[in-house]
This record gives structure tokens, sequence and C-alpha cells, in this order.
């Protein structure tokens, strides 16, 4: 409490030298003129230090104050931690389970009784901006509540692509509009905007893009900038060619429909060219290789779906030159199809290799006994691609008609860029784990983003739990996150009086709580936003021949795996690439399209 001056002026006062009083013998002595003069002194001296002592009394009830006020907050702090700490580890896998079950049952409920939030009127709309147009930003844009919200998307693709298809695409299994859906029919009130992002300015709120606008034969890029209260990064990645030479040159990928659209039609033409008079046995085998650089799931269900079109096409369109037609699948480590158990591999490798049978007896004779169309190269790392030759890093060459690169992620240009723009700080010390992708806390906010930019899919990492980049990953994040917005979380209560650190999503105080956030609250033991957390369902693989593998998770133990193959695998398959097609419209297609194929075989003709 501070001590009032008069007071101190008081005591100072008879305190003071030459102010006691004299004896009264010497009082005659003492002038008036000279008493006040000294009284007049003695005052100004005690009013500065009166005023002195005020100011150290200021100083030190201040300095008392703000260091009551840092043990409190570091208190909090320790508090906060703890509690953090404690809700970004794992839920208990039954209360996960229960949790999500609650969110199946609500969004039962809530697409029968078509309730959406309501914006007060004259209040403007959060803008959230969506780069992308991958798996993420379609559960996104099937989740997020647009009363709420005014959502724009920004991509040069103005559709969904069902990439696991994309192999049965390339050799005509399906067509390609039956693997596609338009954004626009996703979500019909979002905004979409043709064009590629090339710069985030997370200071000013703003992202640079760049558009292609044809007319006639001419075609001119339009630039334009696009403001954000909330940005969603969910670009994807691109192949890796790992600085391999002539990978970007000669190599084919598989990536986008303009990748199986330029497969489908090399294949045949290559059929075509090699049965041109005039040519060589061995340049005949050379124009039929098709090399697939890559044993993950991607270049195994190519070589499987390139293996059942030569198998089943084959014969009707080029029979005298099955014998020459070879696929090399070539992998830099020792087996194929890294994510799945030995067992299921081994079967891979088993259904990849099997000798060729057709049902013609005559074809049959034509080929070479024991003849198997699919070589495995194992332990064999790429050095160079040329035109017509495949340098391997044991020195063997082999020469091919077509070359499939499906080695690797890596990131966009303009993932870098959002990287570089976010500066110094969390995001760059989380570059050691994250390298090249965008750092995410447990509630997919960027780090270094103040809580205004997300990311999910391939593009991001989080840095405390590092997820498989699978389609099945972006989907739940995309979903996780809707989800949160259209409960009106504020995902940037602020910071952490001690470091900085971005606190957790916190509740609209307004809103009564679902009976999924309190499971998952009841789970964190935490007042807050519950972290994602990856509900893992298993992982499929098609192998050709009507068998596939099939990997379903029923619970985190490893012991408690299905593991399907062969037929039973197949169905699995068949049955979960139909159920998460985004919607009926897709559903239908693929299914006739796998119906037509099966009945009238696969269409060769190039437009």
């Amino acid at each position: 409490m501070k001590i009032r001056s008069s007071a101190i002026a008081a005591v100072l006062f008879l305190s003071a030298p030459g102010v006691a009083f004299a004896p009264i013998k010497n009082a005659h002595k003492v002038s008036f003129t000279r008493l006040f003069a000294d009284e007049k002194a003695v005052r100004q001296e005690l009013e500065e230090k009166a005023a002195l002592v005020d100011a150290k009394d200021e100083i030190s009830y201040r300095s008392n104050g703000e260091e009551k006020l840092s043990m409190s907050s570091l208190k909090i702090s320790k508090e906060a931690k703890k509690k953090i700490e404690r809700a970004t580890k794992p839920r208990a896998y039954p209360l996960f389970l229960a949790e999500k079950g609650a969110i199946i049952l609500e969004d039962t409920i809530a697409s029968f009784s078509k309730k959406h939030s309501a914006t007060p009127t004259g209040e403007q709309k959060e803008r959230i901006v969506i780069l992308g147009t991958g798996w993420g930003s379609a559960a996104f844009l099937k989740e997020i509540d647009t009363n709420m919200y005014d959502v724009t998307v920004i991509s040069p693709r103005n559709f969904f692509l069902f990439t696991p298809m994309l192999a049965g695409a390339s050799v005509g299994t399906v067509e390609y509009r039956s693997i596609t859906e338009s954004v626009r029919e996703i979500n019909r009130k979002a905004n979409y905007l043709e064009g590629t992002a090339t710069e985030i300015e997370p200071k000013t709120k703003t992202i640079k893009c760049e558009s292609v606008i044809c007319e006639g034969n001419s075609c001119e890029i339009k630039d334009f900038t696009v403001e954000y209260d909330r940005l969603i990064v969910t670009v994807g990645a691109q192949t890796n060619t790992y600085g391999i030479p002539g990978v970007r040159e000669y190599c084919c990928y598989l990536k986008q429909i303009e990748d199986a659209r330029r497969i489908r039609t090399a294949i045949v033409n290559l059929f075509e060219r090699a049965n041109l008079p005039g040519l060589t046995d061995d340049e005949t085998k050379a124009i039929l290789t098709f090399a697939v650089i890559g044993a993950g799931p991607t270049g195994v269900e190519f070589a499987s779906e390139l293996r059942d079109f030569i198998e089943q096409d084959g014969p009707k369109y080029y029979p005298k030159l099955l014998k020459f037609v070879r696929i090399k699948v070539i992998e830099a480590s020792p087996t194929i199809l890294a994510p799945f158990d030995n067992s299921l591999q081994d079967e891979a490798i088993k259904q990849l290799t099997r000798e060729v049978k057709t049902k013609d007896p005559e074809i049959q004779k034509l080929l070479p006994e024991k003849f198997k169309l699919t070589e495995l190269l194992l332990n064999k790392g790429v050095s160079e691609v040329t035109a017509n030759r495949i340098l391997l890093n044991d020195g063997t060459d082999i020469p091919y008609g077509l070359a499939v690169w499906a080695a690797g992620n890596g990131p966009l240009p303009v993932t870098l860029s959002l990287i570089d723009a976010l500066g110094e700080g969390e995001q760059s010390e989380a570059q050691s784990i994250a390298r090249g992708r965008v750092a995410v806390d447990p509630w997919l906010r960027t780090l270094g983003g103040n809580g205004n930019i997300f990311s999910f899919g391939d593009c991001c990492c989080m840095a405390s739990n590092q997820l498989p980049a699978t389609a099945q990953v972006a989907s739940q994040q995309g979903e996780y996150l809707a989800r949160l917005f259209s409960q009106n979380y504020n995902m940037s209560p602020g910071e952490d009086p001690v470091d900085g650190m971005l606190l957790p999503p916190s509740a609209d105080p307004n809103r009564s709580k679902s009976l999924s956030e309190n499971i998952a609250g009841f789970a964190c033991q935490a007042d807050f936003a519950a972290p994602f957390q990856f509900l893992n369902l298993g992982i499929l693989a098609y192998t050709g021949g009507g068998s596939a593998l099939a990997q379903l998770q029923l619970t985190p133990a490893e012991q408690s795996r299905y593991k399907g193959t062969g037929k039973i695998g197949f169905a699995l398959w068949r049955s979960v690439y139909i159920s998460k097609q985004v919607s009926w419209r897709n559903r239908v297609l693929v299914f006739v399209d796998w119906t037509k194929t099966l009945i009238f075989g696969r269409d060769i003709t190039r437009l």
C-alpha cells in the first residue's frame, strides 16, 4: 500500500536537523526572521524528500506487483502445458471409436434435419480460402457450413480426382470422367477460382495467383490476388525425381488425369509400332518393355492393371506380339509394398510373377514355356534415364518402350514459398523433421501462422506425430478441421504468456457441446478442442488377375490386423473403392465401367 506524502513530511520535519526545539533559556536569541527563513528552506527540503520517498515506494510497489503477476502467469503456463501434453496423447481406443460413432450418428441426424447455422443480419462472413482440390479439400468442402463462412477454392484443376484408380484409368479399365467430380458439385455454395497459387503473404493475408486464359489459339497468363481471413493449404505434393538425370524428360508419372491419358495413348502406340514390318525380335522386345520404377502401391497397382490388359485384351488384338512383352518393376529397396505385412508382400510377389495363362490354347502355344510377364528387380537403383534406356546403379542398362516413375513425392513451389514467408521461428525449427513440408500443430494450425493458416494432406507434416501421406489421412484431416470451423471454435484464442505458444482452440461458450465433443473432452481431460487423431482403417492394393491385398486395422495392435488375399481381398478392394467415391454418380459410373470391361473388354481406340 502506498504511503501518504503528508505523513512522511511530518516525520521528516520532526527529525530534520535544526528543527528540534531549542531550550527555553536560548529562545530569546532566536529571531523570528531567521526562524521563518529556516522554516521555508526546511519545507522545500521536506517536499523534495517526500517526493523521493513516494517515487521509491511506487517503484517498490510496481516491482512486487510485477513479480506476483509473473509468478501467476508462470503457474498458469505450467498448468496449461500439462493439460496440452495430456490432451495431445492418443485417446483411449474404445473412447476414440465411441467418438467416431457419435460423429456418424450426428451426421446422420443432421442429414435428415437439414439444419444449418444462420449468419446474423449485417454480419460479414469470415473468408476461408482453400488451396487445392484433393482428398482433404473435398472432405472439407463436404463438411463445412457455408452459412457461417464465405468459402473460396483456388486450384488449376476444377475437379476432385479419385487417385487410387488412376492405374485402372491408364489402361482403360475405368474411364477418366468416372473417377472425377466437379468441385462446384461437391459444394455448390463454395466459390471456385481456376488458377495456381504462386505466393502466400501471411503478413498481409493475401495470395498471389496466376491463371492461363485461352481465346482461340492464343493464351495468356493473368495474375490476380485474393484476400483471406483463414487460409487452408492442401495442395498435395509433386513427383520427386531425386535429381536423377532424364527422369523428368523421359518418364511418365501417375498423378493426374493427363498422366493416365498419356500412358493409355502410349501403350496403344507402342503395340501398333511393334506390329510394323521390318523390326527384329530384339527391337520388338525393346519397344514392348514397360518399366515401372517404384514398387509402392502406385507402382504395383499400375503393373497389375497393365498385366490384366495384356493378358485379357492382348490375345484379341495382338496375339503374335504377346511373347515379346515384358513388365519390369524396379525398386531400390529389398521388397515391395513397404507399408504391408511381410506375408502380404510375399503374396504380392507371387501374384505379380505368376505364369501367363490364356483361355485360348492356340494363343498359349505362341508363348514360351512358363512365360512370365512381370520381372521384379529389387535392390536396384536408377542412376539415369535416356530416351530408350534405363541405367541402373549396378551398371545394368534396360532398353524400354515406356517408363512410368512412381518412386516418391516432393514439395510444390508454393509450399516452399509459404515456409519461407513464415520466417524464422517455430516453422524453420521444425523443418529438420518436416523436410520441405508445412509443419503443423496437433490442431492442423501452421506453426508460425498465428492460427490463421492451416494445412493438411501430403503437403504438411505434424511434427509431434508423423502420419503416412495417404488419401485416408488427408480426408480425415479435412473432415476434422471443417467440423471445428462449423462448430465455431476459436482457432486463435491467444498465446501462452510465458513462451508465446499458441493456445489450443477454444469452444464457443454460447453453444452447447455435442455428444462427440463431450466424449472427446472426457478422453482428453480438457475443455478445449480435442487434437486430430488418425483412425487407421487399413490399406489395400490390387495385384492383378482378380486378386488384391487387404490389410484391415481392427485395433492399433499389430496382432489385430485382418489380412485378406485373393478373391476375398479383391471383393474388399472393390467394395471399399466404390463406397469411397465422393458421389452416387461416381459409384454408378465406376460400376458400369467394371461391368463393361468384364463383358466387352478395354477400349484401345485412340481419339
